[in-house]
């Protein structure tokens, strides 16, 4: 008995301590969670909020809260959100899946130790290749926005269109992308043709 619990300890070390163990562990409870205990939602284009807090681990030497984090917290609340409004259930149905394929962060004031905050995650609209999704940190003291991230979910094995097309069951035109998102698109493309012609890649070869 003694030695499985010394065992079964140990694999819990090395599981923290090789891998990134609270990601992999929240990542499919925030699934889990939005399939089985939240409701279904309907609206494509609807916010959803997602609640955290800064905790000890997430600080840098600044006792902020380290600039990585916000991209994996907004990696989770990015993926119930899409399990929330079908999105992945869609993707897995049509035998397809997706891929971040680029993000940006703009940070306006720095979260700190026990700052409860909600992280407002929306779809903003979607092309040929990829859906792109917004995340606001906003600060649960103050309300201030925090930090503005942008996402280019590029999905594979199927096209947008289809995926929403098999939520909606009909033909959805994407809604018109704000003009920032339309800059920040034309420079991913821009340097995608860059790193082609550093790599003497064809043009007709396309990047995740």
């Amino acid at each position: 008995m003694l030695g499985l619990l010394v065992a079964s300890l140990a694999l819990a070390l090395a599981f923290f301590a090789l891998l990134d163990g609270w990601y992999l562990v929240r990542v499919p409870c925030a699934v889990l969670r939005a399939r089985l205990l939240q409701p279904r939602v309907r609206d494509l284009l609807a916010e959803q909020r997602y609640v955290g807090r800064v905790l000890p681990s997430d600080l840098d030497l600044l006792l902020h809260m380290n600039n990585a984090r916000y991209l994996r917290e907004a990696d989770v609340a990015r993926a119930a959100h899409l399990t929330r409004c079908g999105v992945l259930g869609a993707l897995r149905d049509l035998g397809a899946h997706s891929v971040l394929a680029a993000s940006c962060a703009r940070y306006r004031r720095s979260l700190r130790l026990f700052e409860p905050f909600e992280v407002r995650t929306r779809l903003l609209g979607w092309d040929d290749r990829a859906f792109y999704l917004e995340a606001r940190f906003v600060s649960l003291r103050d309300g201030f926005l925090c930090a503005l991230l942008r996402f280019r979910q590029h999905v594979l094995g199927t096209s947008p269109d289809r995926v929403v097309q098999h939520l909606c069951k009909r033909r959805v035109e994407p809604p018109e992308l704000p003009e920032d998102l339309k800059h920040w698109i034309a420079y991913n493309e821009t340097s995608s043709q860059l790193l082609r012609a550093e790599s003497g890649l064809s043009d007709t070869r396309k990047d995740q």
